[in-house]
């Protein structure tokens, strides 16, 4: 998943933007450079790869840097309801609740839990560890 992919993500359930994103392995991707066509900002609203909203950002947004990577495994979570979703061989994994596999989900958070903050380990939605 790229970063630049956050700045379209938003919680299929509450609509809530931006979504907080934890990378838990990425890879850099050396050959990758943005044209003269890509000149301005590739993200319009929001940069993941600085955390921040592209218009509070005091510096011009470093669109030639984070085009080169891409997030491996991670976790999104919407801080208005909760709700957590992983990030798996590059793909974002934002199912329904009714849809979602427990078994895997706590595996993930099993195979993640020093990374992953202690409120999305005992609080997140639809699974937690106990």
């Amino acid at each position: 998943m790229k970063y630049r992919l956050m700045d379209l993500l938003a919680c299929p359930i509450c609509k809530h933007f931006p979504l907080r994103l934890y990378v838990f392995s990425e890879n850099k991707i050396e050959k990758r450079s943005l044209t003269s066509e890509d000149k301005k900002p590739l993200c319009e609203i929001y940069c993941a790869f600085k955390v921040s909203y592209i218009k509070d950002l005091n510096v011009e947004p470093p669109c030639d840097e984070c085009i080169k990577y891409e997030i491996v495994e991670g976790l999104l979570f919407c801080e208005s309801c909760n709700r957590w979703y992983p990030i798996i061989d590059e793909i974002p994994r934002m199912l329904p609740d009714k849809l979602r596999n427990e078994e895997e989900d706590l595996k993930f958070l099993n195979k993640y839990k020093d990374k992953i903050p202690k409120e999305i380990l005992t609080n997140g939605v639809p699974f937690r560890l106990k």
